[in-house]
């Protein structure tokens, strides 16, 4: 009896430890591509501001990256946003980017240098157009806007094509009916503390660091842009059919807007590249984009947004060919 006891544990635990290695192979399939060596080299990556989310995100990536491709070396650049950062990687001054559909559409109407070469790696997380302004301002709409001291945006940042966009559809010009000014996320904040500006405009992902701790020290709000505006701003064609209403949720600033949702636009944020770029190391790239989300989620709260259902639709952009093996090869 005890040597049939003896067998029965054997095989048992045989069973148990071959269990074990499927769930090993099957977790090393997910992590890594079974049989390759971790690409090397050189790669940059084309960021944002630096109080901006596309910066933070950027720099948690590259963490990630290192980790899961130890040899691979990722030179970070700061830049004033989207349009600049289309612009890079159209011409080869950057292998990867992060920027909102909306600039990439542009950059494509307008059969830019390169535009042919850029490809989509993945949809990422929602950008949102914040207004901000004073506490105590007198703006209670976009058309308020009129003869006050407004920052804009960066010339190539992204916020600047949605802020003229959006002035426009409110019935003002840019540059004549607001006194503008070309700063963003890393100077605006300040400014409006030292009542330098009356408002400004900023497109980020939820919530923004630079805004959380304005938050801290200053009390502003944000302007509505209500679902009329956002009709208004289809009217112009174009990439504003990028633009979606929606509604800030309460949540992202709750010592600033107490339990109440703002009525805004939001834009998808798509992590881009060029046809040129190496198939396989961009399947490694999309692996590590994907199975980074709720590392870096924890930092970056936008980043939890990160889905591998919605990741393939990189519209404007094809998929680039290595994202298109990663994504088959996790298909169900």
């Amino acid at each position: 009896m005890s040597n049939v006891l003896a067998r029965i544990g054997r095989r048992r635990a045989l069973q148990g430890a071959a269990s074990g290695f499927v769930v090993f192979g099957l977790l090393l399939w997910w992590l890594l591509p079974l049989g390759e060596n971790p690409p090397s080299g050189t790669i940059s990556f084309s960021t944002g501001t630096p109080a901006g989310v596309y910066q933070q995100y950027g720099v948690l990536l590259r963490k990630a990256f290192h980790k899961d491709m130890p040899d691979l070396k990722v030179d970070l650049r700061t830049s004033d946003g989207s349009q600049e950062n289309v612009r890079l990687v159209a011409t080869g001054g950057a292998d990867f980017t992060i920027a909102a559909a909306d600039a990439v559409d542009t950059y494509e109407l307008g059969h830019r240098t390169g535009f042919d070469r850029l490809r989509g790696v993945a949809r990422l997380y929602d950008d949102y157009v914040q207004l901000v302004v004073p506490r105590d301002s007198t703006v209670r709409s976009v058309a308020d806007l009129r003869g006050k001291r407004v920052a804009i945006g960066p010339a190539r940042s992204g916020v600047r094509l949605i802020a003229d966009r959006v002035l426009k559809a409110a019935g003002l010009d840019p540059q004549k009916d607001v006194k503008p000014s070309a700063d963003g996320i890393d100077t605006g904040p300040e400014q409006l503390k030292r009542n330098e500006i009356d408002a400004f405009f900023w497109s980020g992902g939820l919530p923004t660091q630079g805004l959380e701790k304005l938050a801290g020290h200053f009390t502003f709000r944000f302007v509505p842009i209500t679902a009329d505006l956002v009709a208004k701003l289809h009217k112009q064609g174009g990439a504003t059919r990028y633009y979606r209403a929606t509604n800030m949720p309460e949540s992202a600033y709750p010592s600033i807007q107490n339990g109440v949702a703002v009525p805004t636009i939001a834009v998808s944020n798509i992590l881009i590249t060029r046809a040129d770029v190496s198939p396989r190391l961009t399947e490694w790239v999309t692996r590590t984009v994907i199975k980074s989300r709720d590392d870096i989620g924890w930092h970056v709260h936008s980043a939890q947004l990160v889905d591998l259902r919605t990741a393939i639709y990189t519209d404007p952009l094809a998929l680039h060919e290595g994202a298109k093996r990663y994504y088959r090869s996790v298909k169900p």
